[in-house]
């Protein structure tokens, strides 16, 4: 076909874009009836995108265009795919395609021989094997015909590696079987090797991946590809595949919460970054403007691009009146583009995701819903909600680059890598500052820590003691006794009360040039499932003991998260109004965000700023420089500010 050659910014340079998929089902009627030009130039020129990512094919396995090569409804009217691209190409906006890649309920219906084997011996009724000819008789041939034919920009491959899991195919069983020599091949997850198979398994995604990326972009340089949730805290490894961007839809309930993770997750990955919020929660109940403002606010203060998700009508039409809140949202997003976009964190804290520690508590191959990352989640939380700027670190980023941090913090992981355990352990003889959190992932640095583990660690009730206060603590706890010379931090009482039996909250140890830390109880899962303010407090103490002097300190409000960048040599600190019950399961669609403020910052630099500048409003701030720290008071904080020094 003959292309248009109005530029179009490419994924790496995008910073907003739109979402739209409603999975085709092959009992949908006119679809394609209602989509016009005009529909998709209002979208345009309400939101003004980047680009434009729509429905192409979904989880059922039916296109929502006329394709040659795959499944499409019955009720196909017209060509819906060519209005859309002929309408982008013409105003310069990318379009991307929504794609389902492992999870196509058709072509297992079609082709049963493609289909993954569980546990069971049952053949899965969505799931694709990764190992069967699907990849090369369906996926690369569509992905062929979309950019032939329609010379769409990219996809964004949905159901991937979510969708993947064990495979027990007899072919796979007897490569397996070939490649390790092993002949029992583990059914549950407490079987001998079953850690091996899964690994076998999840090599087998990665390749499938490769296989298909490649291809693609053997056939079309320019085609752009991304696996949703690929190398994010779904699968917290080296991108070990050619993919052009990294990208996933963060949780439609408890949202911010879940960017908070995400998009620390993306940061490192050497790729570039967005993420999607839902512009609906449960029952389908569209957000407010400020809502999702306020969740575009946590991905852009991490330097990431933004885009939302919206729904389309069974024909493939949107619905009109929605673009006023992603217009809203867009204009929001675009006054903070400069001050934001690909910046890079300053080293603060890091806060560490073992890869092995990951995949070993998984019930799956790259499961997002087990419970694994939810200590993870709490001690984020937490910290945040004490203002401290934090990172993200897998595995791979520990080993390359540990001395950039001044703490790292290992939350609670109960498997950790060798080779992860000998960097710590040579990140604090040289200086640095290590603080774990949890009796069993304290168990693998006890004799640095010079501590003494009795008992078994499990749950049990207990209270946390921090300034005259006592917290409930209902999680995993041990009781410790340390050697002469290292320190104890806070008590845990048996009872709500300050008599009876207590054991040692945490210790602090020297360890060559630096210090070890630990807590004797999981402080990040209880705080996930059940935060208290003594809690918080607590680690904040502890944290700020062992790290007495960050870069920024912000003091007013615990509802602020606090980011610290650069960009374009600019020290930018991001300041996030997290107030009000986004984490209320209960509260799907709030419109207002309480203000906080006033709000004071300690910024520590050795020379007198230049200049102090409040973004978007593009205001001067007056401060004061004394003893290398410059103190500014920012009066109010709506949903997300910016604070620029010079």
């Amino acid at each position: 076909m003959k292309k248009n050659n109005t530029p179009r910014l490419r994924r790496s340079e995008s910073f907003l874009g739109i979402h739209f998929d409603f999975h085709a089902q092959g009992s949908d009627q006119n679809v394609g009836a209602n989509v016009t030009r005009r529909m998709v130039e209002d979208i345009i020129d309400q939101v003004k995108p980047d680009y434009i990512q729509c429905d192409n094919k979904g989880h059922p396995g039916f296109s929502s265009y006329p394709t040659e090569v795959g499944h499409s409804p019955k009720g196909m009217i017209g060509d819906p795919l060519r209005i859309w691209r002929d309408v982008t190409a013409r105003r310069g906006v990318a379009l991307f395609m929504h794609h389902s890649g492992v999870w196509d309920t058709e072509a297992i219906r079609q082709h049963p021989s493609w289909a993954r084997i569980n546990a069971d011996g049952k053949r899965d009724k969505n799931g694709t094997s990764v190992f069967s000819a699907y990849v090369d008789k369906l996926l690369i041939p569509q992905l062929k015909e979309l950019s032939d034919k329609y010379d769409v920009d990219g996809v964004w491959v949905d159901g991937e590696c979510w969708a993947a899991g064990l495979d027990y195919a007899p072919y796979i069983l007897k490569a397996f079987q070939t490649a390790t020599g092993i002949r029992t091949v583990p059914r549950k997850k407490t079987d001998p090797h079953y850690e091996v198979f899964a690994e076998f398994c999840r090599e087998g995604f990665r390749k499938y991946m490769r296989r298909y990326t490649d291809a693609i972009h053997a056939h079309n340089p320019q085609f752009q590809i991304a696996g949703n949730w690929a190398f994010s805290s779904y699968m917290p490894e080296p991108v070990s595949v050619e993919v052009d961007f990294l990208s996933g839809d963060y949780t439609h309930i408890d949202s911010v919460n879940s960017a908070r993770l995400e998009g620390r997750a993306l940061q490192h990955q050497g790729k570039p970054w967005d993420l999607m919020a839902w512009a609906f929660s449960g029952s389908h109940s569209t957000k407010s403007i400020p809502q999702l403002q306020r969740e575009a606010a946590v991905v852009l203060a991490l330097g990431g691009g933004f885009q939302a998700y919206f729904n389309q009508h069974r024909d493939g039409s949107v619905m009109d009146w929605q673009m006023k809140l992603m217009a809203g949202v867009a204009k929001f997003c675009r006054a903070r583009q400069k001050f934001c976009h690909r910046a890079q964190p300053v080293p603060q804290i890091g806060l560490i995701l073992s890869n092995e520690g990951n995949y070993r508590a998984s019930q799956s191959l790259f499961n997002p819903w087990s419970q694994q990352l939810v200590p993870m989640q709490g001690t984020l939380n937490c910290l945040l909600e004490s203002q401290h700027s934090v990172e993200v670190l897998m595995t791979h980023h520990v080993l390359a680059g540990a001395k950039q941090y001044p703490i790292l913090i290992l939350p609670e992981w109960e498997t950790i890598e060798s080779k992860l355990r000998k960097v710590l352990l040579e990140y604090v003889r040289n200086g640095g500052t290590l603080l774990i959190t949890g009796p069993k992932a304290a168990a693998h640095f006890k004799k640095e820590l010079k501590v003494k583990l009795t008992g078994e660690a499990t749950s049990k009730h207990r209270w946390i003691a921090h300034e005259g206060w006592l917290g409930g603590i209902e999680t995993v706890t041990q009781t410790a006794s340390v050697a002469r010379g290292v320190r104890t931090f806070g008590k845990l009482y048996e009872k709500d009360d300050f008599i009876g039996d207590q054991s040692i909250a945490a210790s602090i140890t020297k360890y060559g040039k630096g210090r070890i830390a630990a807590t004797y109880f999981n402080l990040g899962e209880r705080y996930r499932k059940a935060s208290t303010s003594t809690a918080r407090r607590f680690l904040d103490a502890l944290v700020c003991d062992l790290f007495p002097e960050p870069l920024v300190e912000v003091k007013g409000s615990q509802y602020v998260d606090v980011s610290v960048n650069r960009l374009e040599g600019k020290l930018i600190i991001n300041l996030v109004n997290t107030s009000g019950p986004h984490a209320d399961n209960q509260v799907y669609v709030h419109d207002e965000i309480t203000p906080l403020g006033p709000l004071t910052l300690s910024i520590r630099c050795r020379n007198k700023p230049k200049q102090i500048m409040l973004q978007p409003a593009n205001k001067p701030l007056r401060f004061l420089h004394q003893k290398g720290v410059a103190t500014v008071v920012l009066p109010r904080l709506e949903i997300h500010d910016i604070i620029t020094i010079l």
